[in-house]
């Protein structure tokens, strides 16, 4: 990692592993010793005096009674190809810097998050509909091809097509985990999180191996809309996590926009309920990108001069699955009559075609072309 060696890595863990010291008084340490290997120098008496350090805690550290062993948190961490960074350190995404209570070290995979990125949360239903979907999806891909990242939670439903969205529009996505790097959750989400692992990010303040625990999740929401510039809300029942990521991001400072739905559909009452109470409505990643203050005007014209990208090559094969999809989802049986071929062999053709942006599956075994391909 640049700027920071291993020893000091390492140290970084330990502090975060003491048993019972939590963010707000680790930044209290912190300010006061200047380092991990500072507090860990410090006296009981010391420790005592800093604003929020319990006694039981400055015992801990003093005798280094820790939740979880750090010697094997760091061979977890080798073994997975996973990293820490430290609040201080530049790869820290800045803006989750300002909130209230910041991770002190964040776990990442996948690539170094890039210092002047900015990013746009988009959350929503984990059963979302058919527009909620495509809503997230269209929306994401517009945000990325004018160079916003997109950061939400890998979740099924909404989550799942903002980072795909995100994507296939060339961009930089951050996954937030409710569990730790190296648990994958949904399983069903194995191929999208390779897809992110390659060009954007993975992180998570949980310790190696924490499983997706419900109270994990709401804590990892002020993570995603803490990073982020503001929030999209997709679709949400009044009871979703999404109003509460909403909230946090109210609370931090940040722009809450929302996409609105049918008047008939429940999935859409959070959305509308945002929009009553001062959500920014929007329809379309353009209404984001200028509220953000992107230069809109010559969009058009930028979109005439560019050349058309070269279409990726495709076996006959695949050209010949590729070719009996529509804008509309077919099911896997119904794409396997008409090719008469094992299904085995159009299953593997799909899934390519899937990892090339070209087409994307939607709930319950449809698959149909991906808009931009």
């Amino acid at each position: 990692m640049t700027g920071i060696s291993s020893n000091e890595t390492y140290s970084w863990l330990c502090m975060y592993l003491v048993s019972g010291l939590g963010n707000i008084a680790c930044r209290s340490l912190l300010k006061q010793f200047g380092g991990p290997a500072a507090i860990f120098r410090a006296g009981f008496s010391d420790l005592i005096r800093v604003p929020g350090v319990r006694e039981r805690v400055a015992r801990n550290i003093t005798e280094k009674v820790f939740a979880i062993d750090p010697d094997k948190e760091w061979k977890k961490m080798e073994g997975r190809g996973a990293r820490i960074v430290p609040f201080t350190h530049e790869g820290y995404p800045c803006l989750l810097k300002e909130i209230h209570d910041p991770p002190v070290i964040l776990y990442m995979m996948g690539r170094s998050i890039p210092i002047e990125q900015d990013f746009m949360a988009i959350v929503g239903s984990r059963i979302a509909t058919d527009y909620g979907r495509r809503a997230a999806e269209k929306i994401a891909m517009g945000m990325a091809e004018a160079g916003m990242g997109v950061s939400s939670g890998l979740a099924r439903g909404i989550d799942s097509h903002a980072h795909l969205g995100c994507l296939m529009g060339g961009g930089f996505t951050v996954a937030v985990l409710g569990t730790g790097v190296d648990v994958l959750y949904p399983t069903s989400n194995k191929r999208l999180l390779e897809r992110v692992l390659e060009t954007g990010t993975v992180i998570s303040e949980f310790p190696m191996g924490t499983a997706p625990e419900p109270r994990n999740f709401p804590i990892r929401n002020r993570i995603i809309s803490g990073m982020s510039k503001g929030v999209v809300v997709v679709e949400a029942t009044m009871r979703s996590g999404s109003l509460i990521t909403a909230s946090l991001a109210l609370d931090q400072g940040r722009d809450v926009f929302a996409i609105p739905g049918s008047i008939d559909s429940f999935k859409s009452t959070g959305t509308h309920f945002l929009i009553k109470q001062g959500a920014k409505l929007v329809e379309n990643a353009d209404d984001i990108l200028s509220e953000r203050g992107f230069d809109l005007s010559n969009k058009g014209a930028e979109a005439d001069g560019k050349k058309e990208k070269p279409s990726l090559k495709l076996s006959p094969d695949e050209e010949r699955v590729f070719q009996s999809l529509g804008p509309y989802p077919v099911h896997i049986d119904e794409i396997i009559r008409s090719m008469e071929d094992e299904a085995g062999v159009v299953l593997g053709i799909l899934t390519r075609l899937e990892l090339s942006g070209l087409v994307r599956q939607m709930p319950g075994m449809k698959f149909e072309k991906a808009e931009k391909a």
